[in-house]
């Protein structure tokens, strides 16, 4: 029997370390990144496993749902022994005063960041529910990638901490839902730690002069304080095997 996992944002980063850590011959695999990665591809077939990966925007929020919906509705639960969902890809737009981001910018943020974990957990929730209904009885877990920018505000950040503070509470949110239900889903928002990603080289290549927090992340990177994304993957799915997983529904990886 499998374990089913379907991951947001693996084509990079922390998310493409999550990816190849995920792999293995008892787990069947989605991946949903803009860009097929050719390496997981690879490693995929070396190691014998089950992976399936989709070139899919996530700014088209209702057509990721739909097509997530569809594909787990074509799925027979009795083949799963659990199912997952790790809503990890987000989206940094300028790193400027509020009223200086591109609108577009802020518009894809936002969907990316917010809307699509938001469409895709409905389509997870609703789906992996109705199996619960038919008396399918696997863990049902929703593994949020939030930020401690979702908690503590930051000048010139205001799209991605609004996102990331409005997964936290939907979190939070479906997290009581589920709660009330037999068989309920399992929910945390995690915070992962400062990873070495082409997030921080972003935050770090910006203007001073817009961007008042800019050294701190040039210190970071100075002092060897940033994890490395496959040490970082492993401890977020670590948080996944534990016993308390969803008993504190937003959580940071450095809690004890």
């Amino acid at each position: 029997m499998q374990h089913l996992t379907v991951l947001t944002g693996a084509s990079r980063g922390m998310g493409l370390a999550m990816a190849r850590q995920l792999l293995a011959p008892n787990r069947l695999l989605l991946c949903l990144s803009r860009q097929i990665s050719a390496e997981l591809e690879a490693e995929a077939q070396q190691r014998g496993a089950h992976l399936v990966q989709w070139s899919q925007d996530l700014a088209d929020t209702s057509g990721a749902r739909e097509r997530l919906a569809n594909w787990l509705a074509a799925l027979k639960p009795a083949d799963f022994a659990s199912a997952t969902l790790i809503n990890n890809a987000g989206v940094l737009p300028a790193v400027v005063p509020l009223g200086e981001v591109p609108e577009a910018q802020l518009v894809n943020a936002l969907r990316v960041g917010l809307e699509a974990p938001m469409q895709l957990t409905a389509a997870f929730l609703a789906a992996t529910g109705a199996w619960a209904q038919a008396g399918w009885q696997g863990p049902r877990k929703v593994l949020n990638i939030s930020s401690g920018l979702g908690r503590n505000a930051m000048a010139s950040q205001s799209p991605y901490c609004a996102a990331k503070a409005g997964m936290d509470h939907f979190t939070r949110c479906c997290a009581l839902e589920e709660a009330n239900r037999p068989n309920g889903a399992r929910l945390v928002s995690l915070a992962p730690g400062v990873i070495d990603t082409d997030m921080q080289v972003h935050l770090r290549g910006s203007a001073a002069s817009g961007f008042p927090d800019r050294q701190r992340f040039v210190d970071l990177r100075e002092k060897g304080m940033l994890t490395s994304p496959d040490d970082a993957a492993a401890r977020v799915l670590a948080w996944l095997d534990r016993s308390d997983f969803g008993s504190n529904p937003v959580a940071d990886v450095r809690d004890a």
